[in-house]
């Protein structure tokens, strides 16, 4: 079948399963084929192609709607839905999205790139149904990675408590999980999933109460045996007490039955969650053996043996340096721990985990529970690293501010991946954290220029004790520079003047240093000396090198990659009103007010005006008009 031709999910519902066999091993092979040149995240994707191609046959798509959490699992709801042919632009810019986009299909009814909030905005989306009079399925699909997140469960609690129509699919594609099961639990669950279980539960009673004599005694004590084994004994035990009925578990690669399950569900009154487990990177070995879940999201691999495609000799990523620093701290400093929402691979802690097994906690996807966690060791005296990414610790916000900032805590905050990220677009930017951090009393904000700053900026984060610091870090590979072998502490709140300059001033840091070094140089070819400052402490300012930039009446540009309302250069303009400097000029360059879709930084960069060219435009036209020096 031409994949490519399909144009909406309608033609699945006459397809026979032998058909959906050789449609979902085609679409296997199209997936391994085309991510091997864009990246993408594989091996969820390869996980729920029997899962996708039956929910779009048993169910009609947009009217009835499907909610994917997170979102990287809908690469085949995509194909079906008629956007096969774009796949070779997927992730790039002004391609494909990589998580369901409204804006590009009707088909797309909720977009997610970060986990766990699929269950609430099914709610809304059931009580709005409700609310019209209208007729339809609300499906969403959560992985069991998702629902760890406090979210799911609260959703739940509510879900169940309201009793509204709703078909929750479980996506389990842990492996342990499929194991522990075991061939006791399949076969409750096939038993439950046929609706004989309360049927055969209603008989026995029935049948025990026959018995002369003994029969009332024997009934009443198997229901009590009966009422404290479930809990070991019928899978979903836990989903039933939230209000659901359970179906499952269900061979998520067998379309018989998921068929069935899938229309028992549909029959069902009330909220349903059917348990589908299935195999993360079916049908691609490299991702099938798997443990550590390197298939998750990948780069460019080659298809015949996995071998995934990178620069030679690259230098170490931003996550190494500061995790390889962590432990190298860690063997002198007895208070250190580390804690990860679920981001031990992803933050490079796997080394930190081998060699301190008992000071590295992953959380799980549970970025408050994550902060307040490390609020509470602070309190007794321990030092806690919070490794997270930028787009993450946004989920934390209030118990940065409450838990940590307002008890003037010793958390420190490694935050990965801020600025620009690339291709995973618009929900993963990580280009707020300083505008909403840099208004938190107590709150120490830095980033390093490179990864030998990055290493003296860990310590510097570790020994810092008198509140809340955090280190901001890139996505992708640093620079490549010579390290110092013995780690020192930087004084807070100091800058590092780079290049000098009489004619105007860059004030800078982290991955646009390079860009005012450069404009600064073609503004020499002009005749203009510019002074660049490595302004490596977003908070607190260097208050004695403002005063002194601005008492010489100097035009001052300030560039980040972060998003200008809230951020740096606002905080420098707010320094010149406070200490009245009414004539100095100030111009700043960074995110405007709108989110970043998908495609290489330096496409998004150029797209967006966060260039040299616009440096220098911008500095032409606040310094002085003079003749070029000979």
């Amino acid at each position: 079948m031409d994949l490519t031709s399909i144009k909406d999910p309608s033609f699945l519902k006459e397809l026979t399963n032998e058909e959906l066999e050789v449609l979902a091993y085609t679409i296997r092979q199209f997936l391994i084929e085309k991510l091997s040149v864009t990246g993408g995240h594989l091996g969820a994707n390869l996980g729920v192609v029997e899962l996708t191609l039956a929910l779009h046959k048993n169910f009609t798509s947009p009217k009835d709607k499907f909610l994917f959490d997170v979102g990287h699992q809908a690469y085949i709801h995509k194909m079906l839905t008629g956007r096969t042919a774009q796949f070779e632009t997927l992730r790039q810019y002004k391609g494909l999205c990589g998580f369901p986009k409204m804006s590009e299909s009707e088909h797309d009814v909720w977009e997610a790139g970060h986990s766990s909030t699929s269950l609430s905005a099914a709610m809304g989306m059931t009580i709005a149904r409700d609310m019209k009079g209208e007729d339809n399925h609300i499906v969403p699909i959560i992985g069991d990675g998702a629902l760890t997140g406090g979210m799911a469960l609260e959703a739940l609690n509510h879900i169940g408590h309201e009793k509204k129509n709703m078909i929750v699919i479980l996506n389990d594609n842990e492996m342990s999980i499929a194991n522990n099961v075991g061939a006791l639990h399949n076969a409750l669950g096939r038993m439950r999933s046929a609706g004989k279980y309360n049927r055969v539960k209603d008989e026995l009673e029935w049948l025990l109460k026959k018995i002369p004599a003994v029969g009332g005694k024997l009934a009443h004590t198997a229901e009590r045996v009966k009422d404290s084994m479930k809990y070991f004994m019928v899978p979903g035990m836990l989903f039933e007490e939230f209000g659901f009925t359970y179906y499952g578990p269900v061979d998520g690669h067998d379309f018989t039955a998921l068929q069935e399950n899938l229309q028992y569900a549909k029959k069902t009154e009330g909220p349903v969650l059917v348990h589908v487990i299935t195999q993360k990177g079916k049908g691609y070995f490299p991702a099938e053996s798997d443990k550590k879940d390197k298939w998750h999201g990948v780069g460019p691999y080659k298809i015949d043996s996995g071998e995934k495609i990178a620069p030679l000799h690259a230098p170490p990523a931003w996550s190494s340096v500061v995790s390889g620093t962590l432990q190298k701290i860690a063997r002198q400093e007895e208070r250190l721990t580390v804690i990860t929402p679920a981001m031990i691979l992803g933050s490079k802690l796997d080394k930190f985990q081998q060699e301190f097994p008992d000071r590295l906690f992953d959380v799980g996807i549970a970025e408050q529970h994550a902060t307040t966690m490390a609020a509470g060791l602070a309190t007794q005296g321990m030092k806690p690293f919070l490794a997270i990414y930028s787009t993450f610790l946004q989920r934390a916000y209030d118990q940065v501010l409450h838990d940590v900032c307002r008890q003037n805590l010793n958390v420190a905050f490694g935050i990965d991946r801020s600025g620009l990220v690339g291709a995973d677009g618009e929900t993963h930017q990580g280009v707020f954290d300083i505008s909403f951090l840099r208004h938190m009393p107590n709150m120490v904000i830095m980033m390093p220029k490179d990864e030998n700053e990055c290493q003296h900026m860990v310590q510097t984060a570790i020994d810092y004790d008198n509140g809340p610091i955090a280190l901001r870090f890139p996505r992708g590979n640093a620079l490549g520079i010579p390290m110092d072998e013995s780690l020192s502490t930087i004084p807070i709140g100091s800058w590092e003047i780079l290049e000098e300059g009489s004619d105007g001033v860059i004030l800078t840091f982290g991955t646009t240093i390079d860009m005012a070094l450069d404009a600064r140089e073609e503004l020499k070819e002009q005749g203009y000396s510019v002074r660049v400052v490595n302004a490596r402490f977003i908070k607190p300012l260097d208050e004695d090198m403002l005063h002194q930039i601005m008492a010489s009446n100097i035009p001052i540009l300030t560039i980040e990659e972060a998003a200008l309302q809230g951020g740096f250069g606002s905080a420098v303009l707010e320094f010149a009103e406070e200490h009245h400097y009414d004539n100095v000029k100030v111009k700043r360059m960074g995110i405007p007010d709108r989110f970043i879709e998908h495609g290489k930084v330096e496409e998004l960069l150029s797209e967006i005006g966060l260039t040299k060219e616009t440096a220098i435009h911008t500095l032409l036209q606040m310094l002085p008009s003079k003749q070029k020096k000979a």
